[in-house]
Parts: C-alpha cells; sequence; structure tokens
C-alpha cells in the first residue's frame, strides 16, 4: 500500500507506462483517474488498441471517483446543480444583511462570483467557522439554505466522500489507483489521495523535474506527492528525441532554461507566423491549414491551441469558414450564443422583463418563429420608421400592421408557470424551423438540438428546485439561468482540426499544433484576483486555496502545448492591429525564439503584412480568393490577368472589379433623362447641393437613401424650431400688443414662446422619443430660442416681421407665388421663405432665413460657396411679393447665433447692428444676385441634361461626406 509517484518531463513517457500498468492490474478492478470527462473515451479508445478488450477496471475522473464513494453513503443528499447552486445563492443574498459589501450586492455578477468563491472553499473543506465578516455570513447562508432543502452541491458531496473514505472501512475495498493529468489539487482531492494512499496501492503521474523553470507551477504538487510517496520515486528521463522532430526535441528540453544546449537546425519542425490584424493572422493559418490537410496530414491529427478559445470563436468561423476548413472547437457554448438559445432568450426577455424591440423582432426574425421574413422585415421597418420602441407601444403596432396577434406570446404569457411556458415554447421553435417529415441535419441543427437538450435539462432542474423549496421559480430566475446554461460540445471529431484551450491540449498529441494569442498582454494572461479572497487571505486559510502566480503558470502551460506536436509546431502571432498599430510579442514568443540560431528563426518565420489583402494567385485556397488575386494582378499585369480571365471564364467578374471604382457619372437612362428633360420648376436647396457636388445630388435628392431608424436628428430639430417660432411670430401680436419683441414686452413674448415651443413638441414630433431624447430636445431648443428672442428684443432694427413661411413655386402657394421665380428659357424655382420683415412705413423689407445649428454665411462666403438662398430669395421678395429687397440674412439659432447675410449698403442707417463686411454697394449687391440666378439656371440645365459628374466643391470630398460608397469614389 502507498503512494508511487512516476515523474518526468513531456514525452517521456508516463501516461503510457501508467497505462500498461493499468492494463496489468487488470485482475484487480483497478481505477484510473483522468483530468477530463473528454479524455475518457479517447483513454478508452488507447487502452483497447493497447489489449483488445477491456472487461474489468473503471475509467472516469475526481468526480466520477466522488460520486461512486458516496454512493453507498446512508446519509447521502441530492446534489444541487450549477443551475440551483446559483437560485440558492441569490435567495441567500436576498436574506443576508450585509455591511461592506451591500453595495455590491446589487451588482449582476456578484452571486456568480460569490458562488464561484464558495466552491474554492469548500474544496478547501473549510466551514463558515473559519472565515470572519460578510463572506463568513453569507457561506453560513448558503450552507443553511442548503440544509433546509436538504441538498449537498458538488464541493459538499467531494468532500463527504473524501472523509467517508478516511473514516469509513467499507467504502474501499483495495482496488489499486491510477491518476495522471493533475498539476494541483484541490483540499478535498488531496484529501481523497491521502486516504487512498492508506488503503490501496496508488500510482500518480505528474509531469515534472525538479529545478526547470516550466514546471515551478507545480512545485507544491510535486512536493505533497514526493512526502506521501516516502521515497517510492521514479523519474523518467526525456524521450521527445525518439518520436519527434530534432528541433521540437530541442524545444522541450532548452524552453525557459537559462544555459540551453546547442540548438539543432529548425528546418521544417517550427515556424514562425506573424500577421497583421486577427484576420489577417488567421488567413495565414488558414492557408497552411489547407497545405498540411492536402499533404495528407489528418485534419484530427491538427491543433489550433489559444488561450481563450471563445475569444478566437468569431474570427475562426469568419475565416475557416469561408476557406471551408473543418474544425471542431471543443468547449462548452453559452446557449445565447447558440441560434436557437439567441432567438430563446431574446423572446423571453421582451415578453416578461420589459424588453426591447430589438428583442422581439430578434426573435420574429429567426426561422424559428414560424413567421415570413418578408412579413417580419416589413412590421420592423415600419416600426423603425416611426421610433417605436417601448415594449407596449411596439406589441400593439405590430399586432394592428400583422392584423393579428402574436401567437407565441399569448401562448408564453398564458402558461401555467414559466418552465411550463418555455418547454412548449422551444418544442414549437424547433417545429417551425425544421419541420416534422425530416429529421434535421448540418451543423447548426446539430447545435440547436444539443441547446434544445440543455434547455430541457435546465428547466428540469428548476422545476426539481422549485419542489424542494416549495416555491415556483420566478421568471426573472428562469432566464437568469438560461443566460448562464451552457451547451455541451462536440470533442475530437474526425476529420475536423481541433481547437482548443492550453488547458484541454496539456493531455493530447498532435502531428501539428498551431498555438494561437503569442501577444504580448495575450500570454502570460493578466491576474484574476477575487473580490472575496486576496492573496493574504488565502495564505491565512491554508487549505491548498493558495494559488501559483499566473505567469508561472501560463509558463508551464505553454510548454506543455509546444510539447504536444511530433511533426511541427507553429507560433503565431498579430504583430501589428487592424489600425497598423504595432504589437508587441509575448515574452514567451521571444522565449523560443532564444533557443534557435539567430538565422534559422529569421527563415522560419513567415509574415502577412496589412497591405496583403490576397493570396497569391497559385495558393489562394478558394475561387473567390483566386478572383481577389486576379483583381490583384490586373494592377499590375493587366493583360496577363485578361487573358487568365479568359481562360477561366472571368472575364466578366473581371471587368466588374476592375471598374467598380470607375462609374460613369453622367445619366444615360433615357427614361430618367426624359422625366429630367420635362421637369421645368426647381427647389432652391436642391440647386444648392447641386452646386456642392453633382454626384452627391443625385444620390442624396435623387435615390434618397434613407437610415431604418428614425432619429431626434437636426433635421428634426429644425422642423420643431420652426415650427415654434412661426407659431410664435403669427401669434406675437394678440399676445403681447406689439408686433415685435422689445424689452418691455420681453417677458411676457418669453411665456408664450415656451407655450408655442410646447405646442410644437407635441403636434411637431412624430416619432415615439425616449423621455431622455424628449427632455434634450425640449431642453436644448428653449435654451436656443430663449436665446433667440433676447437677441430679437437687443435689436435696433425697426422692420417689423409680417410674413412667414412664404412658399413659392408650387400648387400650395398663394396664388400670385405660384409660378416661382423665373430664371430663363422657362425655368422656374420654388422653395419656402421662413421670415419677411417690413419697413413699417414704406415696401422695403429683408428675408431671414432660420438656422438650427450654427452655420451662418457672409456676403463673401455665399458667392465663394455657391449659396443661393439669400440671393435668390430677395429676387422673390422684388419679383413675386412685391417689396423692395433691402437684404437678406442667415439667423443661427444655436451656439454663439450668429446672424450673417448679404445686405444693401445704401440702407445701413435702416438696418443698423449688422457686420459691415455683409454691406456691399448697391452695384455689387445686385451683380451677386444676378449672378446667384445665373448660377441657379445653370445648375437647372445641367439637371435637365443630365449631366451628373463627381464635382465637389475645393475638387475633394469634404471628409463628413458619407455617399462616397455609392458614388464609387476611392478615398484615403
Amino acid at each position: 500500500m502507498g503512494l508511487s509517484l512516476l515523474a518526468g518531463p513531456a514525452n517521456a513517457g508516463k501516461v503510457a507506462l501508467l497505462l500498461e500498468r493499468y492494463l496489468a492490474r487488470l485482475d484487480d478492478e483497478p481505477t484510473l483517474i483522468v483530468p477530463n470527462a473528454s479524455d475518457v473515451d479517447r483513454v478508452e479508445r488507447d487502452l483497447l488498441a493497447r489489449s483488445g478488450c477491456l472487461f474489468s477496471g473503471s475509467i472516469g475522473t475526481f468526480d466520477d471517483l466522488f460520486g461512486r464513494l458516496i454512493r453507498s453513503d446512508p446519509e447521502q443528499r441530492p446534489v444541487a446543480t450549477d443551475a440551483q447552486r446559483s437560485l440558492i445563492v441569490r435567495r441567500a443574498l436576498s436574506s443576508a444583511s450585509l455591511n461592506g459589501l451591500s453595495r455590491s450586492a446589487r451588482t449582476g455578477g456578484f452571486a456568480d462570483t460569490l458562488l464561484a468563491t464558495l466552491g474554492e472553499l469548500e474544496q478547501g473543506m473549510l466551514d463558515p467557522e473559519d472565515l470572519s465578516g460578510d463572506l463568513a455570513q453569507l457561506y453560513g447562508g448558503y450552507r443553511a439554505e442548503l440544509d433546509r432543502l436538504k441538498l449537498w452541491d458538488r464541493d459538499l458531496l467531494r468532500r463527504r466522500a473524501a472523509e467517508r473514505l478516511q473514516s469509513d472501512l467499507d467504502a474501499w475495498h483495495g482496488e489499486p489507483v491510477f491518476a495522471y493529468g493533475f498539476e494541483d489539487l484541490t483540499g478535498a482531492e488531496w484529501s481523497l489521495l491521502s486516504a487512498l494512499a492508506g488503503r490501496t496501492e496508488v500510482e500518480v503521474s505528474l509531469p515534472y523535474e525538479p529545478g526547470r523553470v516550466a514546471f515551478a507551477s507545480l512545485s507544491r504538487t510535486a512536493d505533497d506527492l514526493t512526502s506521501l510517496a516516502d521515497g517510492r520515486i521514479e523519474e523518467l528521463g526525456p524521450r521527445g528525441s525518439e518520436y519527434a522532430h530534432p528541433a521540437l526535441a530541442h524545444l522541450e528540453r532548452a524552453l525557459f532554461e537559462e544555459s540551453p544546449p546547442p540548438p539543432p537546425e529548425i528546418g521544417d519542425g517550427i515556424r514562425f507566423f506573424e500577421g497583421a490584424g486577427a484576420r489577417g493572422t488567421l488567413e495565414l493559418v488558414g492557408d497552411e491549414l489547407i497545405a498540411l490537410i492536402r499533404s495528407g496530414v489528418p485534419a484530427e491529427q491538427i491543433a489550433l491551441v489559444a488561450p481563450s478559445v471563445e475569444s478566437w470563436r468569431a474570427p475562426l468561423e469568419t475565416v475557416l469558414g469561408a476557406l471551408d476548413v473543418p474544425y471542431a472547437v471543443e468547449s462548452r457554448v453559452r446557449l445565447a450564443s447558440t441560434p436557437l438559445g439567441h432567438a430563446l432568450l431574446h423572446f423571453l426577455r421582451y415578453a416578461w422583463l420589459d424588453g426591447t424591440r430589438r428583442d422581439l423582432f430578434s426573435f420574429l426574425r429567426s426561422p424559428y418563429s414560424g413567421l415570413a421574413r418578408s412579413s417580419v422585415d416589413y412590421v420592423e421597418g415600419r416600426l423603425r420608421g416611426r421610433a417605436i420602441h417601448t415594449p407596449g407601444r411596439v406589441e400593439e403596432e405590430t399586432e394592428k400592421l400583422r392584423e393579428a396577434p402574436i401567437p407565441a406570446l399569448g401562448e408564453l404569457r398564458g402558461a401555467p408557470s414559466p418552465t411550463v411556458g418555455i418547454r412548449a415554447l422551444i418544442r414549437s421553435m424547433l417545429r417551425s424551423a425544421y419541420g416534422t417529415e425530416a429529421p434535421p441535419a448540418g451543423e447548426t441543427s446539430r447545435l440547436d438540438l444539443r441547446a434544445y437538450d440543455a434547455a430541457l435539462r435546465l428547466l428540469d432542474e428548476l422545476e426539481a428546485f422549485g419542489s424542494l423549496a416549495g416555491e415556483q421559480v420566478t421568471a426573472e430566475d428562469v432566464v437568469a439561468a438560461l443566460e448562464r446554461a451552457e451547451v455541451r460540445s462536440s470533442t475530437g471529431e474526425q476529420g475536423r482540426v481541433a481547437v482548443v484551450d492550453l488547458l484541454r491540449a496539456r493531455t493530447r498529441r498532435y502531428e501539428v499544433v498551431f498555438v494561437l494569442g503569442l501577444e504580448e498582454g495575450s500570454l502570460p494572461r493578466r491576474t484574476r484576483t477575487s473580490p472575496f479572497l486576496d492573496d493574504d487571505t488565502r495564505r491565512e486559510l491554508g487549505a491548498r486555496l493558495e494559488r501559483p502566480d499566473q505567469v508561472s503558470r501560463d509558463r508551464y502551460l505553454f510548454y506543455t502545448a509546444c510539447t504536444r506536436a511530433t511533426r511541427r509546431l507553429y507560433l503565431v502571432r498579430e504583430a501589428a492591429t487592424d489600425d497598423g498599430a504595432p504589437r508587441e510579442p509575448s515574452p514567451f514568443w521571444e522565449e523560443v525564439a532564444a533557443v534557435f540560431d539567430e538565422d534559422d528563426v529569421a527563415r522560419a518565420t513567415q509574415r502577412r503584412a496589412l497591405s496583403s489583402l490576397t493570396w497569391g494567385l497559385e495558393a489562394a485556397p478558394s475561387e473567390r480568393e483566386r478572383l481577389r488575386a486576379l483583381a490583384l494582378l490586373a494592377v499590375t499585369d493587366a493583360d496577363g490577368a485578361r487573358a487568365l480571365a479568359d481562360a477561366n471564364d472571368w472575364q466578366r467578374r473581371l471587368t466588374r472589379a476592375r471598374n467598380a471604382l470607375q462609374r460613369q457619372t453622367k445619366l444615360t437612362s433615357p427614361e430618367l433623362l426624359d422625366w429630367f428633360g420635362n421637369k421645368t420648376t426647381f427647389g432652391v436647396t436642391e440647386l444648392e447641393r447641386f452646386a456642392d457636388c453633382s454626384s452627391a445630388w443625385l444620390f442624396e435628392r435623387i435615390v434618397s437613401p434613407k437610415t431604418i431608424d428614425a432619429e431626434a436628428d437636426a433635421m428634426l430639430r429644425g422642423s420643431v424650431a420652426h415650427s415654434a417660432l412661426h407659431k410664435f411670430y403669427a401669434g406675437l401680436p394678440k399676445e403681447v400688443g406689439h408686433d415685435r419683441v422689445t424689452p418691455e414686452n420681453l417677458e411676457r413674448a418669453r411665456g408664450f414662446l415656451r407655450q408655442c415651443l410646447d405646442d410644437a413638441m407635441r403636434g411637431g414630433v412624430r416619432l415615439e422619443l425616449t423621455d431622455l431624447q424628449e427632455a434634450e430636445l425640449d431642453q436644448s431648443l428653449w435654451s436656443d430660442l430663449q436665446g433667440f428672442l433676447e437677441d430679437e428684443a437687443k435689436s435696433s432694427v425697426e422692420f417689423l416681421p409680417r410674413r412667414f413661411e412664404v412658399g413659392f413655386g408650387s400648387e400650395r402657394s398663394a396664388p400670385e407665388l405660384q409660378r416661382g421665380l423665373h430664371l430663363g428659357d422657362n425655368l422656374h424655382l420654388s422653395g419656402k421663405i421662413d421670415r419677411i420683415d417690413v419697413d413699417p412705413y414704406s415696401a422695403r423689407g429683408i428675408v431671414q432665413d432660420y438656422k438650427s445649428g450654427r452655420t451662418v454665411h457672409s456676403a463673401k462666403q455665399i458667392d465663394d460657396e455657391l449659396k443661393l438662398q439669400i440671393p435668390l430669395y430677395m429676387l422673390v421678395l422684388r419679383d413675386l411679393v412685391g417689396i423692395e429687397p433691402l437684404g437678406g440674412v442667415y439667423r443661427a439659432l444655436a451656439g454663439a447665433r450668429m446672424t450673417r447675410g448679404l445686405l444693401h449698403a445704401d440702407a445701413s442707417d435702416d438696418l443698423p447692428g449688422f457686420q459691415k463686411n455683409d454691406y456691399l454697394p448697391a452695384e455689387d449687391f445686385w451683380a451677386l444676385v444676378e449672378t446667384s440666378r445665373d448660377r441657379a439656371r445653370g445648375y437647372a440645365q445641367r439637371i435637365r441634361a443630365g449631366d451628373v459628374k463627381h464635382d465637389p466643391k475645393g475638387d475633394a470630398c469634404p471628409t463628413w461626406c458619407d455617399l462616397w460608397t455609392m458614388c464609387r469614389v476611392p478615398r484615403a
């Protein structure tokens, strides 16, 4: 009896020797402990390959052994699942009176963090009496709740099993025990091994070499096992050179050593990959994966090892999915990350937790709703266009537009309990997605079936808890449990590249291994500390709660990842971000490079620059990538690219690619030209936009793309401000007894303006704004309009506001204004003047144009920037309204509320207070007005001829223009 320790470096044959000894003791019903449940099948296959058949013995994890020990315990209790433990913790929190942690307890992740901490304490076989403060109170409340429900959790079961083995002679009958794959043991696991060593033969395999830096994080475990072994230690020497590439064998011996032995040539044993951005780096990996598989390496003999699989899941799907590389991610995935779970949880949040419009339509758009996608898109577009977002209005308007209720909502809300409602819902979701005529097949359907199974098992657990607790679990509890639920993944699939994390990789072996994420900050990982158990507290409590530092732990895991390959190892890092910013390599990358010759490392390094948008034509892994490579070749070798296109029937695709940014701007459609040619009336703002850039005019005013979501933007703000000012000046004489605002009537005018703004907000905002959006719009407008009103009171101009929102050139205009302003050549102008101020003693006046923003234009800017509104409005004033124009000004309502424009110098006495540079002599004044008419006529004639060009003012697109993708204009 006693414990024997089998130690040695990686690839020393420890596990193989342990398995041979296990097989040699089959007559004694031995037990083999492996690190993970996924290793059980793999080890069974290995043993079968060695012996042909197995009729005795058992293989399992530590948890399997704990369960076996407790099976005949008369005091055995049911074991709470993870979901049930979470509910118990939440109930313990709700009943606890906390001091220092009361504020933190209200945050969402507090319960999960506490649950993990309680698990560590129980694994350390500590009781609430061993602690103090809030943590002791919470631990005590949690244990009391378990006792009330007559439950154990998994860690209490482990503890009870270890204690039973120590005290009950009938708990074990002398079967030998073999164990491997453990670098750190919890208190319960250590107690179990110690007790077993006192009652049977125990042999443990540990990867360890005294004095090596790579194994520093295992020193405590090695010391404890050495003490327990009491001299029964067998140390194996390195054997990597017998079956691994010489460079890999050298790396195993030299990694992290201060004085490594002389290196061999790297040859084809190790490769260093450097890419720009996550996608560019993975494309480099994907290219190599395709080459390896085509060369005959079985896909299941290739592994991608990453510090965290979850952070790589999306990039891998994007890159390897596009390249048709078969791969399988070996990690559990959150239910919410599966298609079925994503739709389910969004729907539950909407139905029970006052979710948003996005939650509802995430479900309705999915294939699981049973509704036609076109119908759902139509309804959602209508709601988004009106900014309807509150749950009540969303449901009401959706039912109106569909002319039918949403069946799933009524059935879910009418169910007798949340769990019953969800069971019925997920069944109907699968029926809607896959029907009942044929079994689902394919990757997505397999994942959906696993998600369905996980959801059903979770609902069973929640219903069982409700029965024990004597109360029904709430909808909030069910949703929270589903959000944390995980779906099992497939492991070690034939014909697929394995994607594993560092922890899973340490017990596997592959021909080829890619180690990803070798950038500074990614590996070694940052230390994560528990808010409940800091390092000092762990040392004080003991009970094997102390952790090795993160760098030492990652150093060991990196060492094991590098030693998993027998044929070739690839080290992969991002040398730059997607934005081109350089990233420093991980210290581990540099440690590997340091054990080989510098020139040899340089030859083994392959880089993919940020500018490398395609593969080489010969190496392109798919037709899409070959076409991209062909388009790039056409830049430098047009004839060669054209010949290749002719040979492969790619001529049309190549032409489209080459002409993508060379769009013909001039309109050629006969129907469109006929429509424009018959147009005789043009809006002034339309012509101004044409003057800015005729291509921008085409897409903004004619194509007129719209965003789906209505927003409280500048146009809405300007519309409400214009409406409020119109109401204000139209009612000002009646309200304050005067046609203009003066210092004497300012306060009465202010109250009236507030009333007008309220009316404009009620009648002019057709969107459903949030409370914050409405308050922001109202307060910002009120602040600006108050400032505008005060400026009006201070103004020394005696002209009176007489006419407002004066439209011309349309059927809705006054009869004398319907023909619009004549531009010449049978062309006319339409528009709307915000305000006309008139001299009370003569037929003279000025026009005012409100600007809801801060920008206004001086007389010089009106000419230089081709602004048309003010000059042409003055012609309308003269030729259509019958008032002599003395000028026109832009009035900014925001910011400093500047007033600039074009004014007749002879009227400076009548119009005092404006910028002196805006007063022009009569000749210059009328010359600019007539020039504006000529410009407007020229723009109108170009529109009629379809003369669209890429002609932005200043010959360069402004940085704020977002139409360039439609114009297809190259931009830096």
